[in-house]
């Protein structure tokens, strides 16, 4: 039987238009995954969980997927008539805790460590053709912050004036980790960046508060509010005569504390004298009495 040759070429016009169709889709893929624009970056917890979305070509079936960061990470076949899916694990690192989720087999991580960061890709192998595509993806793992430590060194210069240096920083804050420093002055919110914030201020200015704000990509949180004041004199009155006083009052204390200690040892000698001097009195007449009678005499000791 002979195939009318027009009906040939539509054959032919349509299975290229196929192949072009394909082959834009694959485009569109490789670009939305980053090729040429760099990986798509994914932000994660540290101990929790994350899936990168794969984008897969629905004009042809799929053979496998081929997983990987730094080396292959595992292989998956798809379920095909009713036979359920294959996936090696083929990186130890991953055994029991990464799966795939059907019907796209995207990438799922449980309990991310540091180790879990870095590059992932995805290779997707079409069985009725040599096309393939590959996603690429960047994977940073942060830790949820913990509440900001404060370490404050002060400075009393000799005029008076006291300059301040605030230093923030968080226990095992990791990377990217950002500080800000507000203070609140004259009523206006003011913001300083850095983690490091210094100041100063002279007598019967006004002392101001301040509190330190750090943040990662997935967290951020603040200290508790610091007051200038307390480490420093009191605002208006100078900061020698503040340590010359607190200097005196405890001279004062110290010399009280011993004229107490003394007069009460006095009181106490005394006091041990005169008990004791009846009971010698008593001992020396019985002594003078035995000695009359010709009997010995009560020892004295």
């Amino acid at each position: 039987m002979k195939v009318p040759l027009g009906l040939l070429f539509k054959r032919e016009l349509i299975f290229t238009c196929k192949r072009l169709l394909l082959l834009l889709l694959l485009q569109e893929a490789k670009g939305d995954s980053g090729d040429g624009l760099g990986p798509k970056e994914v932000v994660a917890v540290l101990q929790e969980s994350i899936s990168f979305p794969l984008e897969i070509p629905s004009i042809e079936e799929v053979e496998n997927f081929i997983w990987s960061s730094h080396i292959r990470l595992a292989t998956v076949v798809p379920e095909k008539k009713g036979l359920p899916a294959t996936i090696m694990v083929t990186n130890p690192r991953y055994q029991g805790r990464v799966s795939f989720l059907n019907p796209g087999y995207s990438l799922h991580i449980n309990n991310l460590s540091w180790e879990d960061s870095g590059p992932y890709q995805a290779r997707v192998n079409l069985r009725t053709s040599q096309i393939f595509t590959m996603q690429h993806y960047n994977l940073r793992a942060y830790r949820q912050l913990l509440e900001p430590r404060i370490t404050v060194n002060f400075e009393i210069s000799g005029e008076g004036s006291c300059n301040m240096s605030l230093i923030c920083s968080v226990e095992k804050a990791g990377l990217d980790v950002t500080y800000s420093w507000i203070s609140q002055e004259d009523s206006n919110d003011t913001g300083h960046e850095g983690s490091v914030l210094s100041t100063s201020w002279r007598p019967g200015d006004n002392a101001f508060s301040y509190t330190c704000r750090a943040s990662n990509p997935i967290s951020n949180i603040s200290s508790h509010l610091i007051p200038a004041g307390p480490f420093c004199a009191d605002p208006g009155y100078p900061s020698e005569k503040s340590s010359a006083s607190f200097c005196l009052l405890a001279k004062a204390l110290l010399f009280l504390l011993l004229l107490v200690t003394l007069v009460v040892g006095l009181w106490l000698i005394q006091s041990q004298a005169r008990c004791k001097s009846p009971r010698m009195k008593k001992l020396r007449r019985n002594r003078m009495k035995l000695r009359k009678k010709g009997k010995p005499g009560p020892s004295l000791d």
